[in-house]
Protein backbone atom coordinates (compact mmCIF):
# COMPACT_ATOMS: atom_id res chain seq x y z
CA UNK A 1 0.00 0.00 0.00
CA UNK A 2 2.77 2.63 1.20
CA UNK A 3 4.56 1.58 -2.72
CA UNK A 4 1.49 2.24 -4.08
CA UNK A 5 1.02 5.85 -3.35
CA UNK A 6 4.28 6.60 -3.62
CA UNK A 7 4.33 5.46 -6.79
CA UNK A 8 0.54 7.05 -7.68
CA UNK A 9 1.98 10.17 -6.50
CA UNK A 10 5.08 10.62 -8.45
CA UNK A 11 4.07 9.43 -11.75
CA UNK A 12 1.62 12.16 -11.84
CA UNK A 13 4.02 15.20 -11.78
CA UNK A 14 5.30 16.51 -14.85
CA UNK A 15 8.33 18.50 -13.91
CA UNK A 16 8.13 20.23 -17.07
CA UNK A 17 5.21 21.67 -16.80
CA UNK A 18 4.00 21.42 -13.18
CA UNK A 19 3.08 24.01 -10.85
CA UNK A 20 5.54 25.45 -7.92
CA UNK A 21 4.64 22.96 -5.03
CA UNK A 22 3.74 19.92 -7.02
CA UNK A 23 6.93 18.18 -6.88
CA UNK A 24 7.43 18.79 -2.72
CA UNK A 25 8.41 16.11 -0.11
CA UNK A 26 5.48 14.03 1.07
CA UNK A 27 4.93 11.28 3.09
CA UNK A 28 2.81 8.28 3.51
CA UNK A 29 1.78 7.42 6.59
CA UNK A 30 0.46 3.80 7.43
CA UNK A 31 -1.81 4.16 10.33
CA UNK A 32 -2.05 -0.04 9.85
CA UNK A 33 1.60 0.21 11.51
CA UNK A 34 0.69 2.31 14.35
CA UNK A 35 -2.46 -0.16 15.43
CA UNK A 36 0.49 -3.40 14.82
CA UNK A 37 2.64 -1.28 17.32
CA UNK A 38 -0.48 -1.11 20.05
CA UNK A 39 -1.32 -4.57 19.59
CA UNK A 40 2.87 -5.76 19.99
CA UNK A 41 2.63 -3.66 23.65
CA UNK A 42 -0.59 -4.84 24.75
CA UNK A 43 0.97 -8.50 24.25
CA UNK A 44 4.14 -7.47 26.18
CA UNK A 45 2.94 -4.76 28.50
CA UNK A 46 -0.33 -5.97 29.60
CA UNK A 47 -0.34 -4.23 32.56
CA UNK A 48 1.15 -0.89 31.35
CA UNK A 49 -1.30 2.12 29.79
CA UNK A 50 0.52 4.20 27.40
CA UNK A 51 0.09 7.46 27.07
CA UNK A 52 1.61 8.67 24.07
CA UNK A 53 4.08 11.17 23.55
CA UNK A 54 2.60 14.55 21.40
CA UNK A 55 5.40 15.90 20.68
CA UNK A 56 6.70 13.00 19.07
CA UNK A 57 4.49 13.40 15.92
CA UNK A 58 1.11 15.39 16.11
CA UNK A 59 -0.35 13.75 13.23
CA UNK A 60 -4.12 14.40 13.44
CA UNK A 61 -4.68 11.08 12.00
CA UNK A 62 -2.63 9.50 14.37
CA UNK A 63 -4.17 11.12 17.26
CA UNK A 64 -7.65 10.20 16.24
CA UNK A 65 -6.55 5.94 15.67
CA UNK A 66 -5.01 6.06 19.78
CA UNK A 67 -7.91 7.69 20.89
CA UNK A 68 -10.18 4.72 19.58
CA UNK A 69 -7.94 2.57 20.91
CA UNK A 70 -8.07 4.04 24.32
CA UNK A 71 -4.90 5.61 25.31
CA UNK A 72 -3.82 8.30 27.33
CA UNK A 73 -1.87 11.23 25.71
CA UNK A 74 1.47 12.96 27.10
CA UNK A 75 1.19 16.74 26.62
CA UNK A 76 3.89 19.02 27.05
CA UNK A 77 1.82 22.44 26.38
CA UNK A 78 -1.30 24.06 25.92
CA UNK A 79 -1.42 23.53 22.12
CA UNK A 80 -0.95 19.78 22.46
CA UNK A 81 -3.66 19.54 25.24
CA UNK A 82 -5.89 21.45 23.35
CA UNK A 83 -5.38 19.23 20.27
CA UNK A 84 -6.30 16.22 21.99
CA UNK A 85 -9.24 17.64 23.72
CA UNK A 86 -10.72 18.87 20.63
CA UNK A 87 -9.99 15.11 19.53
CA UNK A 88 -12.74 14.49 21.59
CA UNK A 89 -10.54 12.80 24.65
CA UNK A 90 -11.40 13.06 28.01
CA UNK A 91 -9.16 14.88 30.03
CA UNK A 92 -8.70 11.96 32.74
CA UNK A 93 -7.13 10.28 29.65
CA UNK A 94 -4.20 13.50 29.59
CA UNK A 95 -0.92 13.68 31.58
CA UNK A 96 0.77 17.33 31.38
CA UNK A 97 4.26 15.27 31.76
CA UNK A 98 6.28 18.78 31.58
CA UNK A 99 8.13 19.50 35.36
CA UNK A 100 8.62 23.25 34.26
CA UNK A 101 5.36 25.11 33.16
CA UNK A 102 4.10 27.88 32.14
CA UNK A 103 1.79 29.95 34.54
CA UNK A 104 -0.84 30.87 31.92
CA UNK A 105 -0.76 27.01 30.78
CA UNK A 106 -1.64 26.02 34.63
CA UNK A 107 -4.47 27.78 34.58
CA UNK A 108 -5.75 26.66 31.60
CA UNK A 109 -5.28 22.82 31.89
CA UNK A 110 -7.33 23.87 36.03
CA UNK A 111 -10.21 25.05 33.57
CA UNK A 112 -9.91 22.10 31.47
CA UNK A 113 -10.34 19.40 33.83
CA UNK A 114 -6.44 18.08 33.00
CA UNK A 115 -5.50 17.37 36.79
CA UNK A 116 -2.30 14.96 36.47
CA UNK A 117 0.87 17.11 35.74
CA UNK A 118 4.51 16.10 36.98
CA UNK A 119 6.83 18.21 38.97
CA UNK A 120 10.56 18.36 39.84
CA UNK A 121 11.39 21.09 42.14
CA UNK A 122 10.21 23.26 45.04
CA UNK A 123 9.27 26.23 43.29
CA UNK A 124 6.96 24.44 40.99
CA UNK A 125 5.48 23.42 44.12
CA UNK A 126 4.44 26.59 45.55
CA UNK A 127 3.04 27.47 41.33
CA UNK A 128 0.70 24.46 41.63
CA UNK A 129 -0.10 25.32 45.17
CA UNK A 130 -0.87 28.84 44.04
CA UNK A 131 -2.98 28.00 40.18
CA UNK A 132 -3.69 24.70 40.69
CA UNK A 133 -4.07 22.86 44.26
CA UNK A 134 -6.51 20.47 43.31
CA UNK A 135 -3.86 18.84 40.30
CA UNK A 136 -3.01 15.12 40.93
CA UNK A 137 0.73 15.30 41.00
CA UNK A 138 3.77 12.86 39.64
CA UNK A 139 7.43 13.64 41.66
CA UNK A 140 9.74 13.41 38.41
CA UNK A 141 12.78 11.37 39.62
CA UNK A 142 16.26 11.68 38.30
CA UNK A 143 17.44 8.74 36.19
CA UNK A 144 20.75 7.11 34.42
CA UNK A 145 19.52 7.87 30.89
CA UNK A 146 23.51 7.69 29.77
CA UNK A 147 22.71 5.07 27.77
CA UNK A 148 19.55 6.97 25.44
CA UNK A 149 20.05 8.90 21.73
CA UNK A 150 18.56 11.90 23.90
CA UNK A 151 18.89 12.47 27.20
CA UNK A 152 16.66 13.75 29.56
CA UNK A 153 18.08 13.88 32.92
CA UNK A 154 20.20 17.14 32.37
CA UNK A 155 17.25 18.95 32.50
CA UNK A 156 14.94 17.13 34.58
CA UNK A 157 14.11 14.67 37.79
CA UNK A 158 14.74 15.10 41.60
CA UNK A 159 17.38 13.30 42.70
CA UNK A 160 16.99 11.07 45.59
CA UNK A 161 18.77 13.10 47.77
CA UNK A 162 15.65 15.78 47.16
CA UNK A 163 12.36 13.40 46.93
CA UNK A 164 11.66 13.46 50.68
CA UNK A 165 12.43 16.94 51.01
CA UNK A 166 9.61 17.79 47.80
CA UNK A 167 7.31 15.19 49.13
CA UNK A 168 7.34 17.42 52.90
CA UNK A 169 7.02 20.33 51.38
CA UNK A 170 4.24 18.72 49.07
CA UNK A 171 2.16 18.31 52.49
CA UNK A 172 2.56 20.69 54.38
CA UNK A 173 1.26 23.19 50.99
CA UNK A 174 -1.84 20.40 51.08
CA UNK A 175 -1.22 19.33 47.55
CA UNK A 176 -2.03 16.08 46.50
CA UNK A 177 0.95 13.73 45.05
CA UNK A 178 -0.29 10.69 43.03
CA UNK A 179 2.32 8.84 41.41
CA UNK A 180 6.02 8.99 40.69
CA UNK A 181 7.51 9.16 36.88
CA UNK A 182 10.61 9.11 35.35
CA UNK A 183 12.26 8.51 31.91
CA UNK A 184 15.08 6.81 30.31
CA UNK A 185 15.61 9.00 27.50
CA UNK A 186 14.02 8.85 24.23
CA UNK A 187 15.54 5.76 22.19
CA UNK A 188 17.28 4.21 25.50
CA UNK A 189 19.10 1.05 24.33
CA UNK A 190 19.98 -0.50 27.92
CA UNK A 191 17.11 -2.38 29.51
CA UNK A 192 18.73 -2.36 32.39
CA UNK A 193 17.90 1.45 33.08
CA UNK A 194 14.77 0.30 33.59
CA UNK A 195 15.38 -2.00 36.71
CA UNK A 196 16.83 1.01 38.30
CA UNK A 197 14.47 3.43 37.36
CA UNK A 198 11.93 1.02 39.18
CA UNK A 199 13.83 0.41 41.79
CA UNK A 200 14.10 4.18 42.67
CA UNK A 201 10.92 4.73 41.93
CA UNK A 202 9.80 2.05 44.72
CA UNK A 203 12.29 4.22 47.37
CA UNK A 204 10.14 7.34 46.59
CA UNK A 205 6.90 5.43 47.58
CA UNK A 206 8.26 4.57 50.54
CA UNK A 207 8.85 8.07 51.27
CA UNK A 208 5.99 9.54 50.08
CA UNK A 209 3.95 6.78 52.20
CA UNK A 210 5.64 7.73 54.84
CA UNK A 211 4.15 11.77 54.49
CA UNK A 212 1.29 10.41 54.50
CA UNK A 213 0.25 10.19 50.39
CA UNK A 214 -1.47 7.25 49.27
CA UNK A 215 0.26 6.87 45.66
CA UNK A 216 -1.56 4.67 43.27
CA UNK A 217 0.26 5.47 40.26
CA UNK A 218 3.95 5.04 38.63
CA UNK A 219 4.46 6.23 35.72
CA UNK A 220 7.65 4.60 33.35
CA UNK A 221 7.96 7.22 30.92
CA UNK A 222 9.04 6.75 27.29
CA UNK A 223 12.32 5.94 25.68
CA UNK A 224 11.07 2.43 24.25
CA UNK A 225 12.53 1.45 20.42
CA UNK A 226 10.65 -0.82 18.38
CA UNK A 227 14.20 -2.79 17.70
CA UNK A 228 14.89 -3.55 21.24
CA UNK A 229 10.80 -3.57 22.76
CA UNK A 230 10.61 -7.36 23.46
CA UNK A 231 13.84 -7.49 25.43
CA UNK A 232 12.95 -3.71 26.85
CA UNK A 233 9.60 -5.24 27.80
CA UNK A 234 10.92 -7.83 29.74
CA UNK A 235 12.83 -6.39 32.01
CA UNK A 236 10.27 -3.49 32.79
CA UNK A 237 7.69 -6.39 33.05
CA UNK A 238 9.56 -8.18 35.33
CA UNK A 239 10.68 -5.31 37.39
CA UNK A 240 7.35 -3.72 38.43
CA UNK A 241 6.07 -7.57 38.99
CA UNK A 242 8.71 -7.63 42.09
CA UNK A 243 8.08 -4.15 43.41
CA UNK A 244 4.54 -3.10 42.68
CA UNK A 245 1.70 -4.73 43.44
CA UNK A 246 -0.87 -5.28 41.09
CA UNK A 247 -3.28 -2.39 42.59
CA UNK A 248 -0.86 -0.10 41.64
CA UNK A 249 -1.42 1.72 38.19
CA UNK A 250 0.99 1.79 35.26
CA UNK A 251 1.64 4.33 32.84
CA UNK A 252 3.96 5.01 29.72
CA UNK A 253 4.83 7.91 27.59
CA UNK A 254 5.79 6.04 24.10
CA UNK A 255 6.52 8.59 21.12
CA UNK A 256 8.78 7.25 18.67
CA UNK A 257 7.83 3.22 18.72
CA UNK A 258 4.27 4.17 18.19
CA UNK A 259 5.22 6.04 15.18
CA UNK A 260 8.75 5.81 13.67
CA UNK A 261 8.20 2.60 11.63
CA UNK A 262 4.42 4.29 10.25
CA UNK A 263 5.86 6.75 7.57
CA UNK A 264 8.14 7.25 5.00
CA UNK A 265 9.09 10.70 3.19
CA UNK A 266 9.18 11.04 -0.65
CA UNK A 267 11.89 13.51 -1.98
CA UNK A 268 12.98 15.10 -5.17
CA UNK A 269 16.44 15.61 -6.74
CA UNK A 270 16.31 19.10 -7.73
CA UNK A 271 19.62 20.23 -8.96
CA UNK A 272 22.92 17.82 -9.03
CA UNK A 273 27.12 18.59 -9.45
CA UNK A 274 29.41 16.26 -10.74
CA UNK A 275 32.86 16.11 -8.96
CA UNK A 276 35.47 14.14 -10.91
CA UNK A 277 39.02 12.64 -8.79
CA UNK A 278 41.73 13.52 -10.44
CA UNK A 279 43.41 10.38 -9.33
CA UNK A 280 40.99 7.77 -10.02
CA UNK A 281 38.97 9.51 -12.48
CA UNK A 282 36.15 8.33 -11.38
CA UNK A 283 32.48 10.63 -11.45
CA UNK A 284 30.72 11.58 -8.24
CA UNK A 285 27.80 13.64 -7.86
CA UNK A 286 26.46 15.70 -5.67
CA UNK A 287 22.96 15.83 -5.14
CA UNK A 288 20.50 18.11 -3.79
CA UNK A 289 16.61 17.43 -2.86
CA UNK A 290 13.85 19.40 -1.70
CA UNK A 291 13.82 18.65 2.05
CA UNK A 292 16.62 18.72 4.55
CA UNK A 293 18.48 19.63 7.85
CA UNK A 294 15.87 22.86 8.17
CA UNK A 295 13.10 20.34 7.44
CA UNK A 296 12.02 17.19 7.75
CA UNK A 297 15.40 15.74 8.16
CA UNK A 298 15.89 17.57 11.48
CA UNK A 299 16.22 14.52 13.31
CA UNK A 300 19.33 14.06 12.14
CA UNK A 301 20.45 17.07 14.44
CA UNK A 302 18.01 16.73 17.24
CA UNK A 303 17.21 12.77 17.46
CA UNK A 304 20.31 11.79 15.85
CA UNK A 305 19.04 9.48 13.21
CA UNK A 306 20.32 8.35 10.46
CA UNK A 307 17.98 8.23 7.48
CA UNK A 308 18.90 5.75 4.25
CA UNK A 309 18.12 7.35 1.23
CA UNK A 310 16.27 4.74 -0.89
CA UNK A 311 15.86 5.01 -4.74
CA UNK A 312 11.94 5.25 -5.47
CA UNK A 313 11.83 6.54 -9.04
CA UNK A 314 14.84 6.62 -11.70
CA UNK A 315 13.81 7.94 -15.24
CA UNK A 316 10.61 6.44 -16.23
CA UNK A 317 11.07 3.45 -13.53
CA UNK A 318 9.58 2.79 -10.27
CA UNK A 319 12.01 1.10 -7.72
CA UNK A 320 10.18 0.75 -4.66
CA UNK A 321 10.97 -2.33 -2.23
CA UNK A 322 12.97 -3.94 -5.35
CA UNK A 323 17.11 -4.55 -5.22
CA UNK A 324 17.36 -1.79 -7.47
CA UNK A 325 16.28 0.55 -4.49
CA UNK A 326 19.09 -0.61 -2.13
CA UNK A 327 22.31 1.70 -1.85
CA UNK A 328 25.65 -0.63 -2.19
CA UNK A 329 26.55 -2.17 0.55
CA UNK A 330 29.19 0.05 2.63
CA UNK A 331 32.84 -0.91 1.99
CA UNK A 332 32.26 -1.96 -1.67
CA UNK A 333 33.81 0.67 -3.85
CA UNK A 334 31.14 -0.53 -7.19
CA UNK A 335 28.25 1.84 -8.94
CA UNK A 336 28.51 5.70 -8.38
CA UNK A 337 29.05 7.47 -5.23
CA UNK A 338 26.44 10.38 -4.43
CA UNK A 339 26.21 13.15 -1.48
CA UNK A 340 22.78 13.88 -0.88
CA UNK A 341 22.02 17.85 0.53
CA UNK A 342 19.21 19.73 1.46
CA UNK A 343 17.46 22.56 -0.57
CA UNK A 344 18.78 25.31 1.81
CA UNK A 345 22.33 27.77 1.10
CA UNK A 346 23.55 26.62 4.62
CA UNK A 347 26.65 24.51 4.52
CA UNK A 348 25.34 22.14 7.05
CA UNK A 349 22.64 21.35 5.32
CA UNK A 350 24.01 17.83 4.60
CA UNK A 351 21.76 14.45 4.78
CA UNK A 352 24.32 12.08 3.48
CA UNK A 353 27.88 12.59 2.86
CA UNK A 354 28.63 9.17 1.13
CA UNK A 355 26.10 6.78 -0.64
CA UNK A 356 26.67 4.33 -3.82
CA UNK A 357 23.57 3.20 -6.28
CA UNK A 358 24.09 1.12 -9.13
CA UNK A 359 22.71 3.57 -11.37
CA UNK A 360 22.92 7.22 -12.32
CA UNK A 361 20.53 9.49 -10.17
CA UNK A 362 19.33 12.54 -12.42
CA UNK A 363 17.58 15.82 -12.04
CA UNK A 364 13.64 14.99 -11.49
CA UNK A 365 14.47 11.18 -10.02
CA UNK A 366 12.92 10.41 -6.39
CA UNK A 367 14.52 9.35 -3.14
CA UNK A 368 12.32 7.52 -0.35
CA UNK A 369 13.44 7.42 3.27
CA UNK A 370 11.67 5.06 5.65
CA UNK A 371 11.39 4.97 9.08
CA UNK A 372 10.33 8.79 8.99
CA UNK A 373 7.45 9.12 11.62
CA UNK A 374 9.65 10.23 14.97
CA UNK A 375 10.78 14.25 15.19
CA UNK A 376 10.63 15.08 11.38
CA UNK A 377 7.86 16.57 10.59
CA UNK A 378 7.20 18.35 13.97
CA UNK A 379 10.04 20.27 14.11
CA UNK A 380 10.59 21.28 10.63
CA UNK A 381 11.03 25.57 10.17
CA UNK A 382 10.40 27.56 7.27
CA UNK A 383 14.41 28.66 7.18
CA UNK A 384 15.45 30.01 3.88
CA UNK A 385 11.76 30.81 2.65
CA UNK A 386 11.22 26.76 2.46
CA UNK A 387 7.63 25.44 3.69
CA UNK A 388 7.81 23.25 6.19
CA UNK A 389 3.97 22.11 5.11
CA UNK A 390 3.94 18.77 3.28
CA UNK A 391 1.56 16.52 2.76
CA UNK A 392 0.36 13.03 3.96
CA UNK A 393 -0.77 10.36 2.24
CA UNK A 394 -2.52 8.03 4.50
CA UNK A 395 -3.17 4.16 4.13
CA UNK A 396 -4.09 2.09 6.41
CA UNK A 397 -2.79 -1.70 6.01
CA UNK A 398 -4.90 -2.99 9.27
CA UNK A 399 -8.70 -4.13 9.26
CA UNK A 400 -8.88 -3.54 12.44
CA UNK A 401 -7.57 0.36 12.12
CA UNK A 402 -9.86 0.94 9.11
CA UNK A 403 -12.97 -0.11 11.17
CA UNK A 404 -11.90 2.82 14.32
CA UNK A 405 -10.90 5.62 11.18
CA UNK A 406 -14.40 4.79 9.60
CA UNK A 407 -12.29 4.26 6.34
Amino acid sequence: MIGDALRNRVENIDHESCDPGDEDTFFVGDLGEVYRQHMRWKKNLPRVKPFYAVKCNPDPKVIQLLAGLGTGFDCASKSEIEQVLNAGVDPARIIYAQPCKTNSYVRYVASQGVKQMTFDNADELRKIAKLFPNAELYLRILTDDSSSLCRLSLKFGASLEDTDGLLALAKELGLNVVGVSFHVGSGASDPLSFLKAVQDADVVFKQAYAHGFDLHTLDVGGGFSGDTFEDMARVLRESLDEYFPPHINIIAEPGRYYVSTAFTIACNIIARRAIENPATRETAYMTYINDGLYGNFSSIMFDHQHPIAKVLRSGRRCFYNTSYADAVPEGMNNGIEYSIWGPTCDGIDRITESIRFDHELDVGDWLYFENMGAYTKCSATKFNGFSDAHDVIYVCSEPGARALLGL
